[in-house]
């Protein structure tokens, strides 16, 4: 979700960083360094939102969040990476899986997010989770350390999601699974992918490149797939898992998104404030047209999307 200038200067905002100038025909170039240090800011500006809106987030992602465990064979006694773990709700649900004899290592590449995750655990008596500020393309853990790895809407924002991958499937042992959790296409994610349209078209910001981070980055029919076999694993499967978003009013979700979407806020970025408003506004206006007689209802589309390392120790 970059934004393009039409003069010759560099930006950071929204999903991407950009260059461009007009003279060469506005040429994109995307850095992912400065995505990086945007990206986690985002997430250190979020986080406090983000734990406050914990509720609404368990109920919405509550399915895909079961099922991915499920798909890593989680189960008691199991060592289980988490990447992009944020506030840990599903770290501390697969912490409750494995039970005393098992351990959740919950990685975020912000430290302000990651004190949610542990005072959550505290709160919540699971000794059994620990927390690690790392970049996730970046995983500094043993090799071979863990039974199963989990991403919970994480993965799609890697700038190299090879990397990414290829860091996790090092941290498994061999027939260790990964799971992770990511929408699917704009299309079936409207409470999502309005905003999103919405702010493109006001701040003029091009879409995502193909292999470049975003929301939908991994939802195409054959993409996760693919690029989890790039990476080695195999065995690979993905389930779709319907979920809509649940809220009160059309008003709600906008709230929601407003105060904990942070990558929306950095599309916004590059707009005057009394312009970011009027996106606002607008969003609201079209967000409405999902609100009924039982509440908002966002239409929402999850991906289970799991691989395996291979056995041999040697892969």
């Amino acid at each position: 979700m970059p934004i393009l200038l039409l003069r010759h200067q560099r930006h950071a905002v929204g999903d991407v960083a950009y260059g461009s100038c007009l003279e060469d025909a506005m040429t994109i170039t995307f850095d992912p360094a400065t995505y990086k240090r945007t990206t986690r800011q985002q997430w250190q500006d979020a986080a406090q939102a983000w734990h406050r809106w914990g509720p609404t987030l368990e109920d919405w992602l509550g399915d895909a969040t079961t099922r991915m465990p499920d798909a890593a064979a989680v189960g008691p006694g199991s060592r289980v990476l988490d990447v992009a773990a944020g506030a840990g709700g599903q770290s501390l649900a697969a912490a409750r899986r494995v039970g005393p004899d098992g351990r959740v290592l919950a990685t975020d590449i912000a430290p302000a997010i990651l004190e949610y995750a542990a005072n959550a655990a505290t709160e919540a008596g699971l000794s059994n989770v620990e927390t690690l500020e790392a970049d996730g393309e970046r995983l500094d853990v043993p090799e071979a350390a863990f039974d199963a790895a989990i991403s919970r809407v994480g993965l799609i924002y890697f700038p190299d999601q090879q990397a990414a991958l290829g860091g996790i499937r090092r941290a498994l042992r061999p027939g260790g699974r990964l799971s992770a959790v990511v929408y699917s296409t704009a299309d079936r994610n409207a409470f999502f992918a309005v905003p999103v349209g919405i702010i493109r078209r006001r701040a003029q910001l091009p879409p995502p490149a193909a292999g470049q981070p975003g929301p939908f980055s991994l939802g195409g029919p054959g993409v996760a797939e693919e690029t989890l076999a790039r990476a080695g694993f195999h065995d690979i499967t993905v389930e779709a898992v319907p979920s809509p978003l649940h809220l009160p009013s059309a008003a709600d979700c906008v709230r929601f998104e407003r105060e904990s979407f942070g990558a929306l806020h950095q599309m916004l970025a590059g707009l005057p404030p009394e312009d970011r408003e009027e996106a606002w506004t607008e969003i609201a206006s079209a967000l409405a047209a999902y609100e009924g007689p039982d509440g908002f209802i966002g239409p929402c589309e999850m991906l289970v999307v799991t691989g395996t390392r291979s056995a041999s120790a040697m892969s």
